[in-house]
């Protein structure tokens, strides 16, 4: 059964859809079964991987109100080797409609149970915000990713969304933990963003990712083409960051199979 980790932070602007695309190209190059899931009404992970939005016959609103099983509104993403379950952007005034349905944290967790089992990894690109759509992503998820920039505030934003984590952990999904910490936009020669990753390390160890994002053009400019980094300049330095990210996860992931056997 493919492991479903929620890419969340309620700070916008760290960098979370452009991880959840390029994490998904990435491991799907290395042949594993990827889906990436559309959460955010910016719907920015779909029209990143070149998806018209407008023209969709199905999408996540059609899968959460229960009008169309996620089986019958997956795509796949030809040139990035993966599958997604895209939006649209009606699905930010559907919200309020959500929240009168019965298991309204749970509508995500039901849709994807038929699908799941057919992929290594299904990855939530959720919204920057605490709404139903993104506890339904926490709900969903057996793990979280958190992109983050090593700036003040964002410790600051951090802090908030491990008190999010830890209630929905409590009241509704007692499997939830945090897969890892990734530093995103991450520039080694700033003093602060040292300062930074060093209380990260302290306070979460191995949680962080060894693999640091850098400030990088070519990760800004892939979307505008519908293409990850990978497929777009795949000499780039985000590109290279986002594989071994990717082979990171792999061997954490080994690690804990073997221990477990």
């Amino acid at each position: 059964m493919g492991k479903i980790i929620a890419v969340t932070n309620q700070k916008g602007g760290v960098g979370k859809t452009t991880s959840s695309i390029n994490i998904a190209a990435s491991l799907a190059a290395t042949r594993r079964k990827i889906l990436l899931v559309d959460l955010d009404p910016q719907g920015n992970a779909s029209s990143g991987c070149g998806i018209e939005k407008d023209d969709l016959q199905s999408h996540m609103l059609d899968v959460l109100l229960g009008e169309v099983s996620a089986t019958d509104a997956i795509m796949k993403v030809e040139q990035s080797g993966f599958d997604i379950l895209p939006t649209c952007s009606e699905l930010a005034a559907a919200e309020a409609h959500l929240l009168e349905m019965p298991d309204k944290e749970s509508r995500l967790k039901i849709a994807l149970q038929p699908v799941v089992e057919k992929y290594d990894y299904v990855f939530i690109d959720c919204p920057p915000s605490l709404s139903i759509l993104t506890v339904n992503g926490l709900v969903a998820a057996k793990s979280v990713m958190i992109p983050m920039q090593c700036e003040y505030y964002a410790l600051e934003g951090l802090s908030a969304l491990l008190q999010t984590i830890e209630q929905i952990t409590e009241y509704a999904n007692p499997e939830l933990k945090i897969e890892g910490i990734l530093r995103t936009m991450y520039d080694p020669r700033n003093r602060l963003a040292l300062e930074v990753s060093a209380k990260l390390h302290e306070h979460f160890e191995e949680k962080v990712y060894r693999t640091a994002i850098p400030r990088n053009v070519r990760l800004a400019e892939a979307p505008s083409y519908g293409l990850p980094a990978l497929l777009y300049d795949k000499l780039s330095a985000g590109a290279k960051a986002y594989l071994a990210l990717a082979g990171e996860m792999i061997r954490r992931d080994e690690v804990a199979a073997g221990s477990a056997a």
